[in-house]
């Protein structure tokens, strides 16, 4: 029995230390992490070394636990702008666009599998939710600098979309099971009836838990190596809690770690650490033991129909999706068509098809090996796209910062203060001589191996070590201080614009110098507010505006989202690369639309007409309205 214990934790560590090596690789090479992490299961299962693993039971319970701490930590680490931002796509995609999703996908499994709607359907909804985090990963090791739309999106709607295909997927499997076969009209009211009670009992907790966690954080003065700990028991106390009154866990233990994120709870740097480390190993147990539990010799039976579902669903069943969903926001086609291309299919698709298998359904292995097909097609397919892919369609943007050394320590006994060590990096601002803001606190510099006060130093120079004592939601002016100058690629020399603008400056100035043709309303704004309404009231770092021969560049916005730099450039803008057809459902319908509007028009009529480029302003105009910066 010893022996068994010893060879049991050998293995077990042996596999999760793989893993963690595996994410060097995936570093270096930009592979899908959660891909390895199968790949390792796989090889160690029953048809690699032999490892036999098939309680369906214990690996559904080991994986909604580890799902349970990787949604609690995805919520603490969303900020509330980002959700202000998406909230409204995010939502869509992850309520319709799940249900739209799960119905396209279905009656291209009913034709392609043995399986009739109900379990086509079942199908659909197991394989319905994304997994943003084997995404971000990719970003992060690509060093890829997303718009923030669209990184926000991607963020929300991966945490939010788990819960209702979570609900879906365990429906079905019951009424499947109970071998009824509901009319159309039923089956909908059902499952909006049981969709609206499930969520709505599980936001409720989720609320209530999370200001319950952030309250229970202040009252108790818990030893600071205990308080994690004691934070994670609490989030799986409201995930169990939720469940099991009949509410989604899932939903209410991410809306928790959303409140308790955004609050002012106390140790935040110690909880972000702590579980940023939970959800690394949440992640690799999760994946190892799901690939532990497939047997790929079942593969080959069903692998030509399940690739071309995993097809059917990168190329047809999202894309019109997504698509749909979008429809009422207008967010620019190439943004459309990446959230359509960076829907990956990762663990929870392949834990949700565990479910059949709980139930006894008579298709049970046949649906769970379709699903876990499905998910490394995904992998394969997308994974090592994204990168190329968000270039193509330009939304990769210049970074705003460059290398960054900065030490948060929070200060024991403190109310919501902590202590920020920076190390001056060469050619940053507080290095070329940039004050600091009253309102932060410097305390101490260290220099050449002394230490003196900041009163007492004149400048600083790069290398010094400054600690500053500011409250814990610090504006992040501080960072862009002490940061490095951002290396921007020879690619994107010229991508803020050649002048600098100052955002409160008259817009009827633009309109003398450039001619641009702004109405009077428009002259009576600031520049900022002009471009602020062109982009519909949701300036972003990176946004672009052109208006007339001109085009207007935001390369900053404070934490409030007001315009606080503005380029400006004469150039025309590198042409965009089309979207691929099959990202874009919009792109199939102006094509068709087109066509059908050039076969009307009269013979010898040109198809498009071209207006003439417009003339660029002289420089004394340039040197009138924006200062060279």
């Amino acid at each position: 029995m010893e022996h068994a214990i010893y060879l049991v934790t050998l293995v077990g560590t042996a596999l999760i230390v793989a893993a963690a090596f595996s994410s060097l690789i995936a570093f270096r090479f930009g592979a899908p992490l959660l891909l390895l992490f199968l790949c390792i299961g796989l090889a160690t299962g029953v048809d690699g070394l032999g490892i036999e693993f098939d309680n369906a039971r214990l690996a559904y319970f080991a994986g909604s636990l580890a799902l349970a701490i990787i949604l609690f930590d995805s919520g603490f680490g969303t900020p509330l702008n980002a959700l202000r931002q998406a909230a409204g796509p995010a939502l869509s995609l992850a309520t319709i666009g799940v249900i739209l999703t799960t119905g396209i996908f279905g009656v291209a499994a009913y034709y392609l599998l043995n399986l009739n709607w109900l379990e086509s359907s079942l199908l659909g909804a197991a394989v319905a939710s994304t997994d943003a985090a084997a995404v971000f990963f990719l970003l992060r090791a690509g060093e890829i600098h997303l718009r923030e739309r669209v990184r926000s999106t991607l963020e929300v709607e991966s945490g939010t979309n788990d819960p209702i295909a979570i609900f879906l997927t365990i429906t079905l499997v019951e009424i499947i099971a109970a071998h009824a076969n509901p009319e159309a009209n039923v089956l909908a009211t059902n499952l909006l009836l049981g969709f609206l009670a499930n969520m709505g009992v599980g936001a409720i907790i989720g609320v209530l838990g999370g200001f319950g966690i952030v309250r229970l954080v202040e009252r108790l003065n818990l030893d600071h190596g205990l308080l994690p700990i004691f934070v994670l028991t609490l989030s799986l106390m409201v995930f169990a809690a939720a469940g099991a009154i009949g509410g989604s866990g899932f939903l209410a233990v991410y809306l928790a770690g959303l409140i308790a994120g955004n609050s002012d709870i106390r140790a935040v740097t110690i909880l972000k650490r702590f579980q940023d480390g939970m959800s690394w190993l949440a992640q690799i147990i999760m994946f190892l033991i799901l690939g532990l539990f497939a047997t790929p010799s079942q593969f080959p039976a069903i692998l030509v129909p399940a690739i071309l579902l995993g097809l059917f669903l990168i190329f047809v069943a999202r894309p019109l999706a997504v698509w749909l969903c979008l429809i009422p926001f207008r967010l620019p086609r190439p943004e459309v068509a990446f959230v359509s291309w960076v829907g990956l299919r990762g663990a929870v698709s392949i834990l949700l098809a565990i479910t059949p298998l709980l139930g006894g359904l008579e298709h049970g292995r046949l649906i769970f090996n379709a699903a876990f097909i499905i998910v490394l097609v995904s992998l394969v397919v997308q994974g090592w796209t994204v990168g190329p892919l968000a270039r193509r369609l330009g939304l990769i943007v210049p970074a705003r910062l460059g290398p960054l050394d900065k030490v948060e320590l929070e200060l024991p006994g403190s109310a919501h203060h902590e202590l920020l060590a920076y190390r001056v990096a060469p050619g940053s601002p507080v290095a070329r001589g940039e004050r600091i803001p009253r309102w932060a606190r410097p305390s101490l510099v260290l220099r050449d191996g002394r230490s003196m006060r900041f009163q007492d130093m004149g400048r600083l120079a790069a290398g010094d070590q400054v600690y500053i004592f500011v409250p814990d939601r610090y504006p992040r002016l501080l960072d862009k201080l002490f940061a490095s100058r951002a290396v921007v690629d020879p690619e994107d020399a010229d991508f803020f614009g050649a002048f600098a603008v100052d955002p409160a400056r008259s817009a009827a100035e633009l309109e003398a110098a450039y001619a641009p043709g702004l109405t009077e309303a428009e002259q009576k704004l600031t520049v900022a507010a002009l471009v602020t309404e062109r982009l519909g009231g949701r300036p972003e770092y990176a946004d672009r505006v052109v208006i007339g021969p001109i085009e207007l560049i935001v390369r900053d916005v404070d934490e409030k989202g007001r315009i606080t730099g503005l380029g400006l450039s004469f150039e025309p803008t590198a042409p965009v690369a089309r979207v691929p057809v099959f990202l874009s459902a919009g792109e199939i319908v102006d094509r068709i639309a087109g066509f059908i509007r050039n076969r009307r028009k009269p013979a010898g009529t040109p198809a498009v007409e071209v207006p003439a480029e417009a003339a660029p302003a002289p420089e004394s105009a340039v040197q009138k309205a924006a200062g060279e910066s």
